[in-house]
């Protein structure tokens, strides 16, 4: 199913068959395999993939792979509400992009203060997963190129809002978000911001997971990425 952009900004591709229901990937890679499918013949001019570690990297290299892409990593990491390390109020990139969730900043009473310190060690925690991750090569130039950014699914959408902002500022031609899983407030949340949302499972559930569109889901740690990232023949040194 498509639907065209109209006022919420980006066109937005989904699967009708996968829609509303679980369980539907057997993994990231999986997922990765599919999204390429309904990204095959969209885009005929230079382009990039760009994954979101952790999760992230096992769909992309699917995808680059797929599209005969280059692949490279947006590290961009959630911001940690101090007295609860799991929750996220917003997100933040490596080049100091930082996109908040408002309504929740504003409920939780965090002073500007005590933002801008965990934006400030955040950056600093993503600058060492990138050396870990990308070693010293230099970021591609997205300048004119169409640029696929991909996740293993939305949450909230503010990671992935982050990264879209971030990747806007390169002056790109156009901006491809392709997740395999999401639910339609993180769809709306990054839509007026790219010029196309690919999300293959939309699943508007009362308490969304990404986890619940996986059949075999864990937490992939910094020595499985850097495997995989060492695997995958897109991935181009400088």
């Amino acid at each position: 199913m498509e639907r065209g952009a109209g006022e919420e900004g980006a066109r937005i591709v989904d699967e009708g068959s996968l829609r509303s229901r679980r369980g539907v990937f057997e993994d990231r890679d999986h997922a990765g395999r599919l999204l390429a499918e309904k990204l095959q013949g969209k885009v005929k001019e230079d382009m990039v993939v760009l994954a979101i570690p952790s999760g992230g990297v096992p769909v992309g290299c699917a995808v680059a792979e797929a599209l005969k892409a280059p692949l490279d990593l947006m590290v961009v990491r959630k911001l940690q509400v101090p007295w609860s390390p799991e929750a996220g109020f917003g997100a933040v990139t490596v080049d100091g992009t930082v996109v908040l969730n408002e309504p929740l900043v504003a409920g939780l009473g965090l002073t500007q203060e005590e933002i801008s310190r965990c934006a400030a060690q955040t950056v600093e925690i993503i600058k060492e997963r990138r050396r870990k991750f990308r070693g010293d090569r230099p970021f591609p130039d997205l300048k004119g190129k169409t640029v696929i950014l991909v996740d293993d699914g939305l949450a909230s959408g503010y990671t992935m809002l982050a990264a879209v902002i971030s990747v806007r500022k390169r002056e790109p031609r156009r901006v491809i978000v392709a997740v395999p899983t999401a639910p339609p407030a993180s769809i709306q949340l990054i839509a007026p911001h790219v010029d196309e949302v690919v999300c293959l499972n939309i699943r508007d559930e009362l308490y969304f997971a990404v986890a619940d569109a996986y059949q075999r889901w864990y937490d992939l740690g910094d020595e499985e990425v850097v495997e995989c990232l060492n695997k995958s023949k897109r991935l181009k040194g400088p």
